[in-house]
């Protein structure tokens, strides 16, 4: 009887065990998910303003509406372009009588505006060096009068990038070590309850291949069971943000969302499956004698 009891306790004491681990586990890979998932965004957020700048290129005063819609063809053909607005002479002065709130050719007697073309570059084109050779190759058009380019905004952009991207980096480096400092505690505690077994199965002749299998499966059970409840409580924070924002599509893609998500599996079940083997490989090691007092 009094067997049977002390076996339940020890069964009810692995069972909670278990639990306690699969909700650190789960809340450490929440913290490591949010991190993964914030360097991401930020990375398609930054290329989203990136591609949103404009290269503003002005046609000389003698250059024809339809003259500018030729070289505009061209220009689209650039490799470093993705998008081209075209704004004729009436365009523009249509726009800005209306920005006015008055037309500026009914005192001038002319019409002042040019024709002008927005261009929206890449996202990697969108920095200092690639700037400096795209406008020498849009000047070489005899058309050409102007070219520029917020580049305060786009410098801002860069460098605002590179802070996030250190940030994340050093973040990412300090929850991995706490991560496995703690859960590795953890599964210490739970192997440390076992060691008179692992010792035994030592004794027997068993390989120790053959001793750690059970661990490692049951680790891997773990991180498993850790990773879809911490992929769960991402995909919640995901559909928050897209309830409160449906534009956030545009940085938050299915991309990231599955990027995040097999991040997650992955170092749940790699930080179970190592802390587990470097418990059972201590105990495998140590002499019998020492066993006792470990």
């Amino acid at each position: 009887m009094s067997t049977k009891r002390k076996r339940k306790r020890n069964g009810g004491g692995l069972g909670l065990q278990v639990v306690t681990l699969c909700i650190s586990t789960s809340l450490v890979l929440i913290l490591l998910g949010l991190v993964v998932f914030t360097g991401l965004t930020a990375r398609n957020l930054s290329a989203y303003v990136k591609e949103n700048l404009t290269v503003t290129v002005m046609f000389g005063d003698n250059v024809s509406n339809r003259e500018a819609a030729i070289l505009c063809n061209k220009m689209r053909k650039k490799h470093y372009v993705t998008a081209l607005d075209y704004i004729s002479r009436e365009q523009a002065l249509k726009e800005q009588s209306k920005a006015l709130g008055t037309d500026p050719s009914e005192f001038l007697g002319m019409n002042p505006f040019v024709p002008s073309a927005e261009l929206h570059l890449k996202a990697d084109c969108a920095n200092a060096d690639s700037m400096a050779w795209i406008t020498k190759d849009l000047r070489k058009y005899k058309q050409v009068e102007e070219v520029s380019y917020q580049k305060d905004l786009m410098d801002s952009v860069n460098n605002n990038l590179q802070k996030v991207t250190l940030v994340m980096l050093v973040l990412a480096a300090l929850l991995t070590f706490i991560s496995f400092s703690l859960i590795n505690n953890m599964v210490r505690l739970g192997v440390y309850a076992r060691r008179i077994s692992i010792n035994t199965m030592k004794l027997v002749g068993a390989s120790w291949s053959f001793i750690r299998w059970p661990f490692i499966k049951v680790a891997i059970i773990e991180g498993l069971i850790a990773s879809f409840v911490a992929d769960a409580v991402l995909a919640g924070i995901g559909y928050a943000l897209y309830d409160f924002e449906p534009d956030i599509t545009e940085v938050v893609t299915w991309e990231v969302a599955a990027i995040t998500g097999a991040s997650v599996m992955l170092f749940g079940i790699m930080i179970s499956t190592v802390c587990v083997f470097l418990s059972v490989n201590r105990y495998l090691r140590m002499p019998t004698r020492k066993l006792y007092r470990a």
